[in-house]
C-alpha cells in the first residue's frame, strides 16, 4: 500500500466522487436542516480522510479514519430518512448505502493495516 498522498488513495477518491454526487442530488431540497446535515456528512467522509493523512502521525491518520468511518454511517441513515421524506428516490438512496458501505469496508481496511504497521511512516508504508 504505497502512497505519496491522500490523493493517491481510492478510498478518498471514491468519497470526494459520491460527495458530490449526493451534494448534487440534495441541493434543490427544501428541507434545509437535513439537505445541510446531509451535506456535511458527505463532505465530511473525504475531509477527514486528507487530514488525517497529513497529520503525519500514525495514531492520528487512524483516528481521523475513524470519524470519516462514522461520518459514513451517519451519511447512511440521512438517506435512508431522506429516502422517506422522497428527497431522494430509491434507485439513489439504493446507489448512496451501497457506496457508503463499501467505503466503510475500505476505511476499515485501511485502519487495520496501518494499525499493523507500528513505527513505519505513513506515506509509503
Amino acid at each position: 500500500m504505497g502512497y505519496q498522498s491522500f490523493e493517491e488513495l481510492e478510498v478518498w477518491k471514491r468519497s470526494c466522487r459520491l460527495a458530490v454526487e449526493i451534494c448534487r442530488a440534495v441541493s434543490g431540497s427544501n428541507n434545509f436542516g437535513l439537505r445541510d446535515q446531509i451535506q456535511r456528512s458527505a463532505v465530511s467522509i473525504p475531509s477527514n480522510i486528507s487530514e488525517g493523512c497529513e497529520r503525519d502521525s500514525r495514531p492520528d491518520f487512524i483516528r481521523f479514519l475513524r470519524i470519516a468511518k462514522g461520518s459514513a454511517a451517519e451519511l447512511r441513515t440521512q438517506v435512508y430518512i431522506a429516502l422517506k421524506l422522497e428527497i431522494l428516490t430509491k434507485a439513489e438512496s439504493e446507489r448512496y448505502i451501497a457506496e457508503l458501505k463499501e467505503i466503510s469496508a475500505m476505511l476499515q481496511g485501511l485502519i487495520r493495516s496501518l494499525a499493523s504497521r507500528s513505527g513505519k511512516s505513513v506515506l509509503n508504508t
